[in-house]
This record gives C-alpha cells, sequence and structure tokens, in this order.
C-alpha cells in the first residue's frame, strides 16, 4: 500500500466522521443543550453578582441601625424585605380608581412607618425617614433579585434556553442600573442632598429661611413676596429622606386662597436622553412630578379649576445621578432652573397674583 492510497483513507475517514458529527449536531437537540449550558452559567454568575449587591445593601442599612442602637435588626430588616407590598386597585371599573389608588399607598405607607416608629421609639422624624428611605431601595433591590432568580430557576427547571438566553443578555445592563441603589443606601441615611432634591433646592432658594408652615404629612409651604406677587412655595418637609404629598398641598392651598391662583409651576429633575448633558433646564408646560397618579391629577385638577397655566421646569439628569450626591452639574442646573421659575413669575403674572410653586422630589438634606 503507498503513501498516498493511506492518506487517501485517512481523507475519507475523518469526512465521514465531520460529516457524522455535523448531521449528529444538525439533526439531534445538542444546539440546544449547548446553547442551554452557555446561558444557564452565564446567568447563575450574573445573578451572583446581583445576590453580591443585595447583601451589600443589607449589610450597609443592618450596621447603620446597630449604630443607632435599634434592637431586634435582623428581624426589622427581615419584615422589611418580606412583609410590605401593595396591591394595585381594579382597573376595570375606573369610578374613583384614583381615590382607591391613593388609599392603599397611604395605608401602606402609614404601616411601614409606623412599624419602624414601634421599634425606633427614640428616633426624630427626619433620622426616620432617611431610615425608612434606605430600607425602602434595599427592599426593591431585594425583590428585583427575587423576580430575576424566579425567571432563571424557571428557565433552568424547563430547559428554555430562550428565556435564559433574554437572561443573559438583559442582565449586565440591570446590574449596572441597580449599582448606584446599593450606594444610595448610605447617601439616604446619613442625609445628603442627591440629584433628585433639584426640585426642593429650587424652593428653598425661592424662601431662603422664610417660616415653613406644615400643610400635609412631611410637606410644608412657605409665602414669599416677589415684586408685589405672593409667591406660596410648596415643597417636602426636611432635612429627611421624604417627597412629601405635594399634589395634596396643592389642593389645600387653592382651596385656602379660593382658587384664586394665577399660574402653577413645578419643579422636578427629570430623565436626560443619552447625549444630553448633565444639569441642562427646560421648560413645558404640566405637572412635572414623577408620581402614579394620585398626586400628579390633584395639581392638574386644581390648575383647571383655577384657570391657572400649569409650567413645568425640569433639571435633566441620568437614573444613577438622580440618585446619588448631588454634582456641580446638577447644582448649575439648580440655579438655572431658580433663574428660570423667577423670569416666568416676572413676565406671566403681574402684580397682586397668587403664584404657586411647587419644589417636588426628595428633600433629602435639604431644610
Amino acid at each position: 500500500m503507498t503513501n498516498m492510497q493511506v492518506g487517501g483513507d485517512w481523507n475519507t475517514i475523518l469526512t465521514a466522521l465531520l460529516w457524522l458529527v455535523f448531521m449528529l449536531y444538525m439533526l439531534s437537540d445538542l444546539p440546544q443543550k449547548t446553547q442551554f449550558m452557555r446561558y444557564e452559567k452565564g446567568v447563575a454568575v450574573r445573578l451572583g453578582v446581583l445576590e453580591g449587591l443585595v447583601k451589600e445593601s443589607i449589610s450597609k442599612v443592618k450596621s447603620y441601625l446597630v449604630k443607632l442602637g435599634v434592637s431586634s435588626v435582623d428581624a426589622l430588616v427581615n419584615s422589611t424585605l418580606e412583609n410590605y407590598f401593595a396591591i394595585e386597585p381594579v382597573s376595570i371599573e375606573p369610578t374613583d380608581i384614583i381615590k382607591r389608588l391613593d388609599h392603599i399607598i397611604t395605608v401602606n405607607e402609614d404601616k411601614f412607618k409606623g412599624d419602624l416608629r414601634k421599634a425606633m421609639p427614640n428616633i426624630g422624624r427626619h433620622m426616620l425617614n432617611n431610615i425608612a428611605v434606605s430600607l425602602a431601595v434595599t427592599s426593591a433591590l431585594y425583590t428585583v433579585y427575587k423576580i430575576l432568580r424566579h425567571y432563571y430557576l424557571l428557565g433552568k427547571k424547563y430547559e428554555n434556553w430562550i428565556l435564559l438566553m433574554q437572561l443573559y443578555i438583559a442582565l449586565p445592563q440591570i446590574v449596572r442600573e441597580l449599582l448606584p441603589y446599593v450606594r444610595a443606601v448610605e447617601t439616604f441615611a446619613k442625609g445628603i442632598p442627591i440629584g433628585d432634591s433639584a426640585g426642593p433646592m429650587v424652593a428653598f432658594k425661592l424662601v431662603g429661611l422664610s417660616p415653613r408652615i406644615d400643610i400635609e404629612e412631611d410637606t410644608v409651604y412657605s409665602v414669599v413676596e416677589l415684586e408685589g406677587r405672593k409667591v406660596y412655595v410648596i415643597k417636602a418637609k426636611g432635612p429627611g429622606a421624604t417627597v412629601g404629598k405635594p399634589g395634596k398641598a396643592v389642593a389645600k392651598i387653592a382651596e385656602m386662597l379660593s382658587y384664586n391662583i394665577s399660574r402653577i409651576i413645578t419643579v422636578d429633575a427629570a430623565l436626560k436622553l443619552e447625549g444630553e448633558p448633565t444639569g441642562l433646564v427646560a421648560e413645558g408646560s404640566g405637572a412635572a412630578i414623577g408620581d402614579v397618579g394620585p398626586e400628579k391629577i390633584e395639581i392638574e385638577r386644581v390648575a383647571v379649576r383655577c384657570g391657572a397655566p400649569l409650567d413645568a421646569v425640569i433639571v435633566k439628569m441620568s437614573n444613577e445621578e438622580a440618585i446619588k450626591p448631588m454634582v456641580k452639574e446638577i447644582v448649575e442646573g439648580v440655579e438655572k432652573a431658580y433663574q428660570m421659575v423667577l423670569e416666568i413669575i416676572r413676565n406671566r403674572t403681574k402684580p397682586g397674583d397668587n403664584v404657586v410653586v411647587v419644589g417636588i422630589g426628595n428633600t433629602v438634606g435639604v431644610y
């Protein structure tokens, strides 16, 4: 047998083997098995990272509560993670859906803060609000982790590689977006102003150290004169971490003034688009408030009843910047928004008018 014949035989054998492997691969479920193993392992690794973030957040909250001398820290945190949720009202019948939604939200918040007060009876209200928000952030992180873990285990249980592929693709972005929330736990606990404090900070610049008058739960207003106009400035009650009840406060001010309001101006942080600079200030119409419905609709109803134009002034930032300590660009945006509010009042109202300005957002660190 010549060397050429031996080489030809080996080529034939290798070709046959390659065809056999190809046919087995194409006519069996090996591709799906391979993809399943790849995505299952990738999702498991990313879920491990997310689990680490949740544990870090829980550890930070527990450490802070221990420093405050809170007893039964583990029980308090575990109860917060598992026991507080709100079920949306029936939407098939829309009658009074906003009132029903507002009632459910209020009851859930009251229950949560009431349990915190029992566990920490000697903690002041502002500190209690800071702790409540820190726990709420941690609970939200934990809930996201549980939901993602649920779909991961479902995909693994039923060998659904398409479901695992979707998680594999989405998880890196989700983890990246959740990272700032872990850092935010410490920020709220320390009472440092964040990006979302832009609206309350504009309100503070308008009123300075003028007296704050309680008008709603965790909500205050001040009255200042501006070139003959009487300006009613509403914000959450600082410096604790709370957003207050700005819509209900606007409704009470309107009733107090017999609905004699010439203009309503809302100021809030807003999500920027990729490519837009942080701190960009824009003006539009409507109620600038990131509310699920009850507070926003109160402002809109008052504007309609008063026949008052409803202005929106926004300071743009990313999700990450909204919950991080306020950066220089947002501070500069706050100053621009403040000047824009002054310009609106001077140019679009006249002496003797009543004007309402609402600084929407978390007032943590802002008096």
